[in-house]
């Protein structure tokens, strides 16, 4: 019985150290766990969120005062995400859309 407590242990550890925190649903507490986000920065956060929803990381770039391309990166290799993509996910899926609707993609497409 004793030899699966520290894997069990070490088990839920890891699951609560890699959470992800939903920036369109995260309280205060949350946004204060991501290394990098103190008092300041999650106020400024929650104030943009209540005129409305990030609708991805550019958003949340432009409207959150002190935040750039850095320290959104920062954030979501802590853990911060918007409506489920990381940083680096909203950025392939961007390059992604922008590739296909290049004129050769569709040229191709046609």
């Amino acid at each position: 019985m004793w030899k699966y407590a520290l894997p069990i242990t070490l088990l839920f550890t890891a699951a609560a150290t890699s959470a992800t925190v939903d920036i369109n649903q995260a309280s205060v507490a949350d946004l204060d766990a991501i290394k990098g986000i103190g008092p300041a920065v999650s106020s400024r956060i929650l104030d943009e969120r209540q005129k409305g929803r990030f609708k991805d990381w550019g958003d949340f770039i432009a409207r959150v005062k002190g935040i750039g391309a850095g320290n959104a990166a920062r954030f979501a290799s802590e853990g911060l995400v918007i409506d489920g993509l990381g940083y680096q996910g909203a950025a392939q899926t961007a390059a992604r859309k922008a590739a296909d609707a290049s004129p050769a993609a569709v040229r191709a497409k046609n």
